[in-house]
């Protein structure tokens, strides 16, 4: 996917957050987004379900409620992102920076988080049921009721 046609439907998506004529949510199912540089970008409600991500930049980006659903986001900057009930369950995660992240109520079933940086990272009540939370940086991580059954720790 080139930038302008990112910036698009990047746009399109601000519309329909808003509610103004013109808008439609973006799907970006599937998509290779590879390196892309998506700092600061408001994504929430979008779906990013099976989209490659791989070492692209989300840092600060909105991601709320958003369905990554087997995304690729392994060794992505997703820093300070909020991805607030944010829908991660079977996504690959491996060596991805997520200090900072909110990951409140966030469903990261079967997610792997293998060697992720969860350093400072918000996971009061996400589900992280068996999820690969192998070599993973959980310091300063809220962990407080969260779902952790048959998580590879």
């Amino acid at each position: 996917m080139d930038k302008q046609e990112l910036k698009a439907i990047l746009g399109k998506h601000l519309k329909w957050l808003r509610g103004e004529d013109g808008g439609e949510r973006a799907n970006l199912f599937g998509a290779n987004l590879s390196r892309a540089d998506l700092s600061g970008a408001n994504l929430s409600r979008a779906d990013l379900s099976g989209a490659n991500l791989f070492e692209a930049n989300l840092s600060g980006a909105n991601l709320f409620e958003a369905n990554l659903f087997e995304a690729n986001l392994s060794r992505a900057d997703l820093s300070g992102a909020n991805l607030f009930e944010a829908n991660l369950s079977r996504a690959n995660l491996s060596g991805a920076n997520l200090s900072g992240a909110n990951l409140f109520e966030a469903n990261l079933f079967e997610a792997n988080l293998s060697r992720a940086d969860l350093s400072g990272a918000n996971l009061f009540e996400a589900n992280l049921s068996r999820a690969n939370l192998s070599g993973a940086n959980l310091s300063g991580a809220n962990l407080f009721e969260a779902n952790l059954f048959e998580a590879n720790l």
